[in-house]
């Protein structure tokens, strides 16, 4: 992507409205309880729209906005229960989709679960797991490199270089910590998880993430890159664990501790960013492939205490502890193609809040 294309964007963003009708508290009310769906049927609650004193009649112009907008799927869930499901642009239920930059949330959760179980550490250097000349930095650089820096995107390596995580395609540009830059390498923790585990990534992450919580989808290799693909119902389990705070019915999937990590700035470069999820309601943000700071939050329609896992044309998964609300959204590029975030986000929460305030 370009600069200039990223200015012309984010200029068009910050001349929308903004909402601050949120906390900042990342918990989910006690008053009620979260519903699960069972992991062994299609059975999921819903809720009325009308009996949560939503305004139904903004419903239509919400799915009439996503169908324009190339949008194959879209779910919002109360606390759990399905409110709006539709399928849109002849897609379906039961197809799958991928989930690109949005699953790499899915990298950062089972990263937790390594951790909580006691086989990884990931205040530990990354050579401790793989071995050293894992990259072509010299290797009292290679050795600053920590698995929370992959989490948090400031490893220090040349983020120029395109996809490929070969050893001479990651090079150095910074030391570890010094420079936030959205890249590639994060998908060596994959490979710390599998060594740590002594198994291989995709069995680990189906073992202890997506058959516990009912989910479906597979790891499909394309280029480069491993991306996840699964239908929307299995990207919407996955952010009510989340918003769940780590739990699925009374089983722990990642603990709270982990989360709540996760889900705040993990570094002191951009505070809108936390271990592989966006972070709403700060005072300022980095994008990829720019070291521009830009003043302001994320996506100013949304709520501040909103986190977010974003992927290439759009692929979206919104967690807002405060209003009981995950919303994911699956399709083509809303706008243009390769965006991370677009003006489309602000848009879209436009459209949201007209139907939930």
């Amino acid at each position: 992507m370009k600069t200039s294309i990223y200015f012309l964007a984010f200029i068009l963003l910050f001349t929308c409205s903004s909402t601050d009708d949120s906390t900042s508290d990342n918990d989910p009310p006690e008053d009620t309880e979260i519903y699960f769906p069972p992991n062994d049927s299609d059975i999921w609650e819903t809720e009325s729209a009308s009996d949560l004193g939503w305004n139904t009649n903004e419903i239509e112009p919400l799915i009439d906005f996503l169908e324009e907008k190339n949008t194959k799927s879209f779910i919002i869930l109360y606390n759990g229960k399905i409110v709006i499901e539709r399928y849109l642009n002849e897609h379906s239920a039961s197809a799958s989709w991928y989930w690109a930059s949005a699953g790499k949330t899915l990298t950062s959760t089972v990263s937790g679960i390594a951790q909580d179980e006691g086989i990884l550490n990931i205040n530990n250097k990354v050579s401790d797991y793989l071995g050293t000349a894992w990259t072509s930095a010299p290797l009292d650089k290679e050795n600053l490199i920590t698995c929370k820096n992959l989490l948090s995107m400031d490893s220090g390596l040349d983020d120029s270089l395109g996809d490929d995580v070969t050893p001479e395609n990651l090079q150095y540009i910074a030391d570890a910590g010094d420079r936030w830059a959205y890249h590639n390498v994060y998908v060596k923790m994959q490979d710390v998880v599998a060594e740590a585990s002594n198994s291989t990534w995709a069995s680990y992450f189906n073992a202890k993430l997506r058959d516990k919580i009912g989910m479906s989808g597979t790891w499909i290799t394309l280029g480069d890159l491993s991306v996840y693909w699964s239908n929307t119902r299995s990207m919407a389990r996955f952010g009510l664990m989340i918003y769940a705070k780590g739990k699925w019915n009374a089983e722990t999937i990642v603990s709270e501790n982990f989360l709540n990590e996760a889900t705040n700035t993990s570094q002191s470069i951009n505070e809108a960013y936390g271990y592989l999820w966006w972070l709403n309601g700060k005072s300022s943000f980095h994008l990829p492939q720019t070291q521009i700071e830009f003043p302001g939050k994320l996506i100013p329609n949304a709520p501040n205490d909103m986190y977010a896992a974003l992927g290439k044309n759009d692929q979206k998964i919104y967690v807002v502890p405060s209003k009981k609300l995950v919303v994911i959204r699956m399709g083509n590029a809303a706008e243009t193609e390769d965006f991370t975030l677009t003006t489309f986000d602000n848009d879209l929460w436009e459209k949201i809040n007209a139907v939930i305030n």
